[in-house]
């Protein structure tokens, strides 16, 4: 089972006098980067808050933001009213031939000053409401993330019955390579037109060969896929630990390339380094 790093999760609350929205995004990245957005209000417990994302959400570039939106009549910015009455009275003592007071509260209310925010302090079962709607939120990103690491594993499958399918062309055609190989030196030596020593020849053979033996890459590379799927299907979601896999499956592939001597097999190699490069791609987004 893996998960993609991308997600996105939305729950809403509604407690007296306001309605709180909480809005969770997330894209891949190496580590976890949080970042969340959360009222003043809120601030002495952001610490909690940043907790329950990082232990759920483990890694990827989150945003957490937490929005406040008021739906009743409680308030708690007020009018300074020492503050617009000594403006007002002002302005019609300087005004020649004085002012009306309608107009001149009309300007004040303009000046700063006038309006005096006194302190929330936070309710702790309006908090308990947003610890829940938190989790609700997570749990609809961590869905979010389930369904999209369904679809990278399909792709995964896909690519890695790929590489399997030309893998068995490159042991197939391995037969072949090995031929011209020998065809190859014993042209060359007759192009020469030296006089062959069996003995000598079928050592130098013998070297050649062990140089373009590919018999231990072929193993290897099959296996590195088979555990590829193995880590697919496992209990934990591990992108970390494919994207290992994936260079060690690309080691195996460049020491082919660079033994075969053989342009089909080379060929098939260009093809294997391609299938490759998309998971590659991919794996970046699991968690």
């Amino acid at each position: 089972m893996i998960k993609s790093m991308t997600g996105f999760g939305k729950s809403v609350v509604q407690v007296p006098g306001k309605k709180i929205t909480i809005e969770i995004k997330s894209l891949n990245s190496k580590n976890l980067d949080l970042n969340a957005r959360i009222p003043s209000t809120y601030r002495e417990k952001e610490l909690a808050l940043r907790n329950m994302v990082a232990k759920e959400l483990e890694r990827g570039k989150v945003d957490v933001s937490l929005y406040l939106e008021s739906t009743g009549q409680n308030t708690n910015t007020i009018i300074n009213e020492s503050v617009v009455l000594a403006y007002s009275q002002q302005l019609q003592e300087v005004t020649p031939g004085g002012m009306e007071n309608a107009e001149a509260v009309k300007i004040a209310m303009r000046l700063p000053d006038v309006l005096k925010t006194e302190k929330e302090e936070l309710d702790e079962n309006e908090y308990q409401s947003i610890v829940t709607n938190l989790q609700a939120a997570l749990k609809e990103i961590n869905a979010y993330r389930l369904d999209e690491g369904n679809s990278l594993k399909s792709e995964f499958e896909l690519r890695i019955a790929n590489l399997q399918r030309l893998l068995s062309e490159v042991i197939t055609l391995d037969v072949d390579r090995i031929k011209d190989v020998k065809t190859r030196l014993q042209k060359a030596v007759v192009d020469l037109k030296a006089e062959l020593d069996e003995n000598r020849f079928e050592q130098e053979l013998i070297y050649y060969l062990e140089k373009y033996d590919i018999t231990e890459e072929k193993v290897r590379l099959k296996n590195h896929l088979d555990y590829f799927t193995t880590s697919l299907n496992s209990a934990d979601s591990n992108g970390k630990k494919l994207g290992f896999i994936g260079q060690e499956i690309g080691r195996e592939i460049n020491t082919i390339g660079s033994k075969s001597n053989y342009a089909p097999m080379q060929q098939l190699v260009v093809q294997m380094k391609d299938e490759l490069e998309k998971i590659k791609e991919q794996v970046l987004n699991v968690l």
